[in-house]
Formats: structure tokens, C-alpha cells, sequence
């Protein structure tokens, strides 16, 4: 079978490197430069997206912000999973809150933001601090904004309409205003649907950020209310958008209850640690379940932890002689915060994982690493 990702970034790379086992051709189509790729070598395989859908089985996408001319000639082809409906939402926060409000589940309270009168009505509906997020094209902490207090309102909308001013106008622009949470801590679920309504789930993921940009993720047995909570709401979600493929939601904690921070209609970063500690990672579960083909089991084979590496082209050799420690890599030039690799550290426990973490930092520099000491002290925490 033939299948078409819409992207030619690691996330179609690490498809095609999942597929392969299985005999499933994996091409990309860059949005950018209309060329259809081999995802792996990055070799031209042709160009134009008439020719890269007539010739894919199934198209799917591995990020949010397609252009919209592009997904409609894909869902007009009957071919894309997940549908364009899905990917909107992923790609427009106006649209991700209405379906978390449409599929029910607990989410920040909010207001949408065009004009400066919305965005002071904003502040006097929501209160401060405020999180003001463009709808479009924000990821990875750009395009976000946070209010304090009154007296840098007209800095802060200063700020936005100079970012408005400057964005695509090929759609309307606008903000989401979002009541500040003051969360416990940051969690994800990736999941996976097939077009029979069958679902999985993988364990929790717990997240730790850099400037807005996952650092870590852990991925550890244990926390099934909250692990049932979640699954919930991510059926809730999947069966709302009639979602094929993998779907990952990220969630804020407080207390015992999780609310929805933001949807991703793709694979997704904090699920990287499933290509070492889970028994299908969620690659091969995504074309599973996009190709028609039984889903695998999510379970957590062993506690694992993510790295991911930013902005940086090497890191020391000597991790690779660490037990059970699995070092990825992109592919992708150098560039300051750009996420260049990840690597997976895997254990028989949470002990046995904060031990081999220690060492495990020892060959990464904090300065490159900030966030790593932190991490430790809650494995540590964690035993």
C-alpha cells in the first residue's frame, strides 16, 4: 500500500522508517516547494500534488498548517485520513475550543479576540493573567502572549496588532484569550482510532517545557484515575471528529482533574518515547489504523523517557554506550531551538530509569539541557 503524508519533516520520516516493516510505501509531499519526496533520503521522487494523490492508496499529514486549497483537493480524493475537518481544528484554536466545548470536555475558559474591545472585554470576562494565543500559526510558544496586569494591557495589544498586521491573510486572523491556569503539572494521551470506532490508548506522558518547546517527556506505570480521565476525554474527541489515525490531546493537571490545553491531529512529540517503551509505537500505529490495518497494543513495556535535542547537531557519542539508550536523529540543519533529534532512555523501573538518567546527563550540557536537573529531581521524586 501506498500512502502519501502530507509534510516532509521527522514526523514522515519516522513514519516511513515504522511502515517499511510492513511493507507500506511512505512518500512526502513538501506544501512548500510542491515536490513529493522519499522522507527518509529526502531524494525528489516528482513534483505537484495531482500527481502525488493519484498516486497514494491513503493520504495523511504529519502537521496542522496545511494550506487549505491543499486538504480540500485531498479530502475531495476520498483518500485523506484523518479528514480536513480534523486537521483545521488542530491547525485553528477558533475551531479547537469549539469542539472541546462541542465533545464536552473540561477546557480554559475563553473569549476570542479580534478587535481592542474584545480584548478588553476579555480581561473584564476573564479576569488576569490572561494567555492570549494567535489562532493560526502559533506552535512551539510562538504566538503567544501573557497579560499580568492592567497596566501592560496596551503594550501587550500593541504587541498583537503588530502580529496580526504581519500574518497571512489568505485566512482571518485572530486571538485566543484563555483565563490563566495554574496547573500541578503538564501531561499529554496519545491515542489511536480506525474507521470501525475501534480505540487505543497510550500511558499518560508527563512534560516538561523550554521556552514553550517540549524538553521531556516520561512516560511511567501508575496513575490510572487520571489515565482513565484522559481516555475519556480522548474518545469523547476522536468519536466527535470521526477521527482515523493518531490523536494526541495535552492537558493541563490541577489537582485530580485534567483540563484540555490543546488537540494535535497527528503524531506528536511526547509520543516519541513509544518507538523504545511501548510494544507498537504510535508510527506504526497511525498507518495501522490510516492503512485499515488491526491496531497494535499501546502498553507500556518498560518506564521510558524522552530527550529532546534543540538547536543542537551533536551530542557526545558516548550516550549510545548507556543501556538501553536510543538516539535519534532529523536529518535537519543546524538552527538556534529548531528540535534536531530526540533520544529515548528506557529501564526495568523508575529507579533503575533515574539512575541511568544521572548518567545520561552527565554527556549532555545544561547549558544546551536546561531542563534536565529538574527532571531528575522528579524521578527521584517518583521512586
Amino acid at each position: 500500500m501506498k500512502v502519501l503524508v502530507l509534510g516532509a519533516g521527522q514526523l514522515a520520516r519516522m513514519m516511513s522508517l515504522a511502515g517499511t516493516p510492513l511493507n507500506l510505501k511512505v512518500s512526502a509531499y513538501d506544501v512548500n516547494s510542491d515536490t513529493i519526496v522519499d522522507p527518509v533520503t529526502q531524494l525528489q521522487l516528482g513534483t505537484g500534488l495531482a500527481q502525488a494523490i493519484a498516486n497514494a492508496d491513503v493520504i495523511t499529514s504529519e502537521f496542522e498548517h496545511i494550506p487549505y486549497p491543499v486538504q480540500e483537493l485531498c479530502q475531495q480524493s476520498g483518500k485523506f485520513l484523518p479528514n480536513s475537518t480534523a486537521i483545521k481544528a488542530g491547525g485553528d484554536r477558533r475551531q479547537e475550543k469549539q469542539l472541546l466545548d462541542k465533545a464536552g470536555v473540561t477546557n480554559a475558559a475563553y473569549k476570542i479576540v479580534v478587535t481592542e474591545q474584545d480584548f478588553y472585554q476579555a480581561i473584564e470576562q476573564l479576569g488576569l493573567p490572561l494567555v492570549l494565543k494567535s489562532a493560526l500559526a502559533g506552535y512551539d510558544g510562538k504566538g503567544q502572549w501573557r497579560l499580568k496586569t492592567q497596566a501592560d494591557a496596551q503594550a501587550v495589544w500593541a504587541d498583537i496588532q503588530q502580529f496580526m498586521a504581519g500574518a497571512d491573510h489568505t485566512l482571518p486572523q485572530a486571538i485566543v484569550a484563555e483565563q490563566f491556569v495554574r496547573f500541578d503539572r503538564e501531561v499529554s494521551l496519545v491515542g489511536a482510532r480506525n474507521q470501525a470506532g475501534d480505540m487505543v490508548v497510550y500511558p499518560l506522558t508527563e512534560n516538561h517545557h523550554v521556552a514553550g518547546v517540549l524538553a521531556v517527556s516520561l512516560a511511567l506505570p501508575g496513575q490510572q484515575e487520571l489515565q482513565q480521565q484522559a481516555k475519556q476525554m480522548f474518545e469523547a474527541v476522536a468519536t466527535a471528529l470521526d477521527y482515523v489515525g493518531v490523536l494526541a490531546l495535552e492537558f493541563f493537571q490541577v489537582g485530580d482533574t485534567l483540563l484540555v490545553n490543546e488537540i494535535a491531529p497527528r503524531v506528536h512529540n511526547s509520543g516519541h518515547w513509544t518507538q523504545q517503551g511501548a510494544d507498537t509505537c504510535q508510527f506504526e500505529n497511525h498507518l495501522r489504523a490510516v492503512c485499515g490495518l488491526p491496531l497494535g497494543s499501546t502498553a507500556l513495556v518498560r518506564p521510558t523517557l524522552m530527550v529532546n535535542i534543540l538547536g543542537e547537531d551533536h551530542v557526545s557519542p558516548a550516550v549510545l554506550s548507556l543501556p538501553s539508550c536510543h538516539l535519534h536523529w532529523y536529518g535537519k540543519g543546524k538552527r538556534p531551538g529548531r528540535k534536531m533529534g530526540h533520544i529515548n532512555l528506557s529501564a526495568a523501573s523508575t529507579s533503575e530509569l533515574a539512575q541511568r538518567f544521572d548518567l545520561l546527563r552527565q554527556h549532555l550540557p545544561e547549558q544546551e539541557f536546561p531542563e534536565l536537573d529538574l527532571v531528575a529531581a522528579r524521578l527521584k521524586q517518583l521512586q
